[in-house]
């Protein structure tokens, strides 16, 4: 977290010399939501059901894993999902269907994951109008997940699911540039459902778990270490004291930690100073493959829902396979 986040999340008063910033801010916003709801703006439907997966703050809040369970529990109830994504920090003006061969500078590092573990297809493009449209014209997918789509207002949706992190919360609660909120936190009223990552939140129904599980090394050889050794943490995400306190859960002795700002493009001079064992995220896993050393690993993690979710998000599926 860099000194402007700890000013959102601590509650220093000098991110608050920027609150008439943030007021504009929220005209900016509040003209952009009222305009796609009264038609100023053209939004777009897609011949298909749009779920939103996404949050109100900027930073990490677990979309990633919650996307990938979900992609898993659609297929579970019968359906074939496909996810869109704005494919972050990625050079991108058409859509394009993520592969094994891109690298996560050409898509975005969390849509490379998400094609690798989810088995869905994945479009990515700024314009998720788009993305949305290729994906349904180049698969048999009959659901869309739209990843970190909550302001994409142009992608008309069925449904918003919206992820708050526990631990942070939403800082201040004031909007960028003062706090860091995307859009105010009455916009949490109109959802469909909050999900709460691993904590509580007053305004969340549901909680997520996300559970680790054994660490994998970055060659795809070598094998975690029966003996317990302390590692190196290496983090470029969000909340890195989220890992920080995975880690600790599952045991494993933390020796050094080395943090990057959210999505920063590893490359091999930027870690090459770094005593190993190192342990990193999954997402931050994607970008060192190419020059990872035998002693590098990353640890996954997956979510977990309680019922009540299960069985609310069914109720919304039957909906869909009744029409």
């Amino acid at each position: 977290m860099n000194w402007w986040e700890r000013g959102w999340y601590k509650q220093h008063s000098f991110t608050l010399l920027f609150w008439p910033l943030s007021l504009l801010y929220l005209l900016v916003a509040a003209i952009r939501r009222v305009g796609y709801q009264r038609g100023w703006f053209a939004s777009f439907a897609v011949e298909k059901p749009v779920v939103i997966v996404g949050n109100i703050s900027v930073g990490g809040t677990g979309k990633t894993p919650f996307t990938l369970w979900l992609c898993k529990f659609l297929t579970e109830q019968g359906f074939t999902p496909g996810i869109v994504s704005r494919g972050y920090g990625a050079r991108i003006t058409e859509p394009v269907r993520v592969t094994s061969v891109h690298l996560a500078a050409d898509v975005g590092d969390e849509p490379l994951l998400l094609a690798g573990k989810s088995n869905c297809p994945v479009v990515v493009c700024p314009d998720r109008v788009a993305a949305a449209q290729y994906l349904l014209a180049t698969t048999d997918c009959d659901i869309v997940i739209s990843d970190d789509g909550l302001q994409h207002y142009r992608l008309q949706r069925d449904l918003e699911l919206v992820l708050i992190d526990g631990q942070r919360g939403l800082g201040n609660q004031q909007l960028l540039p003062a706090g860091p909120l995307r859009e105010p936190v009455s916009r949490l009223q109109s959802v469909d459902a909050v999900i709460v990552n691993s904590g509580d939140f007053q305004s969340a129904r549901y909680k997520m778990v996300l559970k680790p599980v054994v660490p994998i090394a970055l060659d795809g050889q070598s094998q975690w270490p029966e003996q317990a050794q302390a590692v190196t943490l290496v983090a470029a995400i969000g909340n890195p004291q989220r890992f920080v306190d995975t880690v600790k859960s599952f045991g494993i002795e933390i020796k050094s930690t080395e943090f990057f700002r959210d999505h920063y493009a590893f490359d091999e001079k930027t870690l090459v100073g770094i005593e190993g064992p190192v342990l990193m995220t999954e997402k931050d896993a994607v970008k060192c493959r190419a020059f990872a050393k035998a002693n590098w690993y990353y640890l996954p993690v997956e979510a977990q829902l309680p019922d009540e979710f299960k069985f609310w998000l069914q109720q919304q599926l039957n909906q869909w396979r009744d029409n």
